[in-house]
């Protein structure tokens, strides 16, 4: 029985459909459980007690960044940047305590939500979510 066009195609198609499921994502970071919770009486938390203060803390895929932003609320992103994800870059706040800088790519984020500032990213820093019942902050994916 010979091959014909259309046979060729279907066996083709079949064959590469596997092989574009596993291909990552641009931009999506490592999945890492994080089930954080921040007592903001200790003093190692102190900063948190501030609006407009952060702290570098341990967690998810290249350590978190918690924001303070108002009395209420808090932003907590991954340091890990999502330019080139299999870099492994990990980013750190700039001089101006607004900005989160990559250092590999030169990509920038508002410390306020995690958006993209410029640089050759198309994504923005994972966020996480977070629950506040004083004096506990949590920190939940």
């Amino acid at each position: 029985m010979p091959i014909t066009l259309s046979r060729l195609l279907c066996i083709t198609t079949l064959v590469s459909l596997p092989m574009m499921g596993c291909q990552d994502t641009p931009g999506v970071i490592p999945y890492v459980d994080v089930q954080v919770d921040l007592n903001l009486n200790l003093p190692a938390y102190n900063n948190l007690n501030f609006p407009g203060n952060w702290l570098y803390i341990s967690g998810g895929s290249r350590g978190l960044i918690v924001y303070r932003y108002t009395l209420d609320e808090f932003v907590v992103l991954d340091r890990h940047a999502t330019f080139d994800v299999d870099a492994g870059c990990q980013c750190s706040l700039s001089q101006d305590g607004y900005t989160i800088e990559d250092p590999c790519s030169e990509s920038e984020w508002y410390i306020f939500d995690g958006s993209i500032i410029q640089g050759p990213t198309t994504a923005p820093l994972e966020r996480y979510t977070t629950t506040w019942i004083p004096p506990v902050l949590s920190i939940r994916n």
